[in-house]
């Protein structure tokens, strides 16, 4: 019924891969071909192939990936010779697991394509392999830590403005975020398209730059000495009054929910030099009953000249005090603001990537 001979013994058709990208064309190997008696041959001929694909690397590593591979006559057209396909998809059942690569499928089409030049057509039967890559070794070497260490620049604003970490805790987070963009730029192939997380790290480089350079701001508010001009009262308003009750900021024996006193009241009476501000200031002038005008010490001037210095430096001092404190608090309350913004910055972005990747 049949008999197997050499395949230069029989017409082969001149099918090769369009795309073809191996630096040597030497074709499949020279095996027999099974003649039957019926007038029908088969060829089984191994080979192995190299073919271009254009890799877009948009969605990396959660991308995936059509490579075509087109099979037809290099020189015969659909007249002589009809080239059909007979699965509709290729046979993967001796395919190797890659560790990178899951293939998903090879579906098989053919294509009759007639050019200007030329009436007949031209046939070919494509197979397009459809890829995905396994994103589990990037996910927890790439991905992970970034998201991680992103966490870690808006705690830099939580920071004591006296510790002289917060700066150094942005560049270093920042140099962190460096190396891990270097370390994707090398493990994915050049293209035109910027990957999903490279933007991730760009966003997040440039969100640690921008906390960095608040940080400096603030640091400087923070700093203000004594010879600061006062708080203004819009900042007074906005800041201390509105943002520090919505960042829950508040002193030592105060609450987040307890009412505040009014700036008038007698807490900012005791600050501002009215009753209870020095043992003695309020009593100068007055007459103390039961005591002679001759014999009364606190009536000599030069003792009044001296309590009035006394006490103006002390007005003073606690004017200086008072002012240097407002500022340190208008500090606190932005690091706290700022703090929370990027917070939520960072999750949003964490929960968009997540997101385009699904």
């Amino acid at each position: 019924d049949s008999i197997r001979i050499p395949s230069s013994y029989v017409w082969r058709p001149d099918i090769i891969l369009y795309n073809n990208a191996d630096e040597q064309f030497g074709g499949s190997m020279e095996t027999n071909v099974v003649l039957r008696s019926d007038g029908h041959i088969m060829w089984d001929s191994p080979a192995i192939t190299k073919s271009s694909c254009k890799v877009d690397v948009s969605y990396f590593p959660f991308d995936g990936q059509q490579c075509h591979l087109t099979f037809g006559s290099w020189t015969y057209n659909g007249n002589q010779i009809d080239l059909r396909n007979q699965m509709d998809s290729g046979d993967l059942r001796d395919f190797v697991e890659n560790v990178e690569w899951e293939v998903l499928g090879m579906p098989a089409t053919r294509n009759v394509i007639t050019y200007g030049c030329c009436s007949e057509p031209y046939p070919d039967v494509t197979y397009t392999l459809l890829l995905r890559r396994r994103a589990s070794f990037y996910i927890f070497n790439l991905l992970l830590p970034c998201i991680m260490v992103s966490f870690l620049a808006p705690l830099g604003f939580y920071l004591p403005a006296d510790s002289g970490e917060k700066v150094s805790l942005g560049v270093t987070v920042l140099l962190a975020l460096t190396v891990f963009q270097l370390l994707v730029a090398e493990s994915m192939p050049p293209s035109e398209s910027v990957p999903l997380i490279g933007k991730y790290y760009i966003a997040t480089m440039t969100m640690i730059t921008a906390s960095t350079a608040l940080t400096i701001f603030i640091m400087n508010v923070h700093h203000c000495g004594p010879g600061a001009r006062p708080v203004p009262p819009w900042a007074r308003r906005l800041i201390l009054h509105h943002m520090a009750r919505l960042c829950c900021v508040y002193e030592v024996g105060e609450s987040c929910k307890s009412p505040r006193r009014a700036p008038g009241g007698r807490a900012a009476l005791g600050d501002a030099g009215g009753p209870g501000e020095s043992p003695g200031e309020g009593q100068v002038g007055t007459e103390v009953p039961g005591c002679p005008w001759e014999h009364c010490l606190c009536h000599h001037d030069a003792l009044l000249s001296n309590v009035g210095y006394i006490a103006g430096c002390f007005r003073r001092h606690r004017a200086n005090q008072r002012r240097t404190g407002e500022w340190k608090k208008v500090a606190k309350v932005m690091d706290r603001f700022f703090m929370w913004v990027f917070f939520l910055m960072v999750f949003l972005m964490s929960v968009l990537v997540l997101g385009n990747a699904a």
